[in-house]
């Protein structure tokens, strides 16, 4: 948890230069559209930087610090990883990826010249003209065509009004003088390897190539975790009952005291995110539910991990009612074992509190989380 930043509160420093140095750290942060509490991207950092501001994610942008890509999922990322993006971008230019076949052409070219000659446009600018074809636009080859400029490296966002995108051209967009060349195989797999080691500490064969596909990259990473393991970088911790796990020496060396900080998690966090390596490490086993119909969920539309200390211990099913500045306790399911209850009920009332307060509800009632915490114990 110390290598997540999620022990300390000066991990990564605070403000608009904490957010900057927990990017570069955790070398992604997954963006995300649910909005039942805080957005993703937003709740992790708060969860890492004091006097984190929504606010700051456009800044960062804006100084050509991070930028916006895919990591496994659409993420902002370091601006000093953008050569690890390229080979994503070509393989989309070259039609190998089959999300991206079939776009019109002539609409890429004309939206193309459209920014190139207005400067950043959003797609609402882009669809003027178009009267009675917004979801033409939207959902058909526009918006296709759009996306396809996005992944391929002709045009970055340089902006959002909420999640509203505002769309620039790449090289008006990059600093200058970085590295555009594109990595070997080789080094994008260290690329991989590093930012695991770097943002985990512990981590599995599967979590280095999460959601990475083919054998060329799959030989990579093992000459790379080989390399590694040769030069004393990370060693080896078998279990005979869970899939082989690798740990950094220095977190073996210099193992950090975790104190009982208590945090209330985003479904898409950066520690959470490798479900098979939760259950594996910490024998949790999550799945968020907003994806699984009413009658089969267990635990609630939008379950949160709860962290305590270096432990799992449940989920809390919550939504911010913003309109009214309410934040609601749905549901509350604890892990069996032991909490200390003295400690762990004013913690988790404290922060729920915090996170009401982030989430724009300062009106949190504590009480009805009494009767949840006393009904199923």
């Amino acid at each position: 948890m110390s290598k997540q930043g999620l022990t300390s509160q000066q991990s990564f420093g605070a403000g608009l230069s904490g957010t900057r140095s927990a990017i570069e750290h955790l070398g992604y942060v997954q963006i995300d559209t649910l909005s039942v509490v805080e957005r993703a991207h937003h709740h992790v950092l708060w969860n890492r930087v004091p006097g984190y501001d929504p606010t700051h994610l456009n800044q960062l942008i804006s100084e050509q610090r991070i930028f916006e890509y895919w990591y496994h999922a659409a993420s902002y990322l370091p601006m000093r990883d953008y050569r690890y993006a390229l080979p994503r971008m070509a393989s989309i230019r070259n039609g190998e990826n089959r999300y991206y076949t079939n776009v019109d052409e002539h609409l890429m070219n004309e939206i193309l010249a459209r920014v190139s000659a207005e400067g950043a446009l959003r797609l609402r600018d882009l669809d003027k003209g178009n009267k009675g074809k917004g979801k033409w636009w939207n959902l058909g080859p526009g918006r296709r065509a759009l996306d396809k400029l996005f992944m391929q490296g002709d045009l970055m966002v340089c902006g959002r009004n909420g999640m509203e995108k505002v769309y620039d051209l790449a090289e008006r967009c990059l600093p200058e003088g970085i590295d555009l060349s594109v990595p070997t195989l080789s080094e994008y797999a260290a690329y991989l390897f590093d930012t695991t080691l770097r943002a985990h500490g512990v981590f599995t064969w599967k979590q280095l190539l999460h959601l990475k596909t083919g054998k060329p990259l799959r030989d990579a990473m093992r000459e790379v975790l080989d390399e590694r393991i040769d030069a004393g970088v990370v060693r080896t911790l078998d279990n005979a009952d869970a899939p082989t796990a690798y740990v950094d020496i220095n977190v073996l060396e210099q193992a950090p005291t975790i104190k009982s900080v208590l945090k209330v998690l985003s479904p898409f966090d950066n520690v959470v995110i490798h479900r098979d390596r939760l259950s594996t490490l910490f024998g949790f086993d999550y799945r968020i539910e907003c994806y699984v119909t009413a009658p089969k969920r267990v635990f609630g539309y939008f379950c949160l991990p709860i962290l305590y200390g270096d432990k799992f211990v449940g989920r809390i099913d919550c939504k911010a009612h913003r309109a009214d500045q309410r934040f609601e306790v749905l549901s509350l399911n604890l892990e069996e074992g032991t909490l200390d209850w003295d400690q762990f009920f004013p913690a988790l009332g404290d922060e729920l509190q915090r996170f009401a307060d982030f989430n724009k509800c300062p009106l949190f009632d504590e009480q009805i989380l009494l009767l949840l915490i006393k009904s199923r114990h």
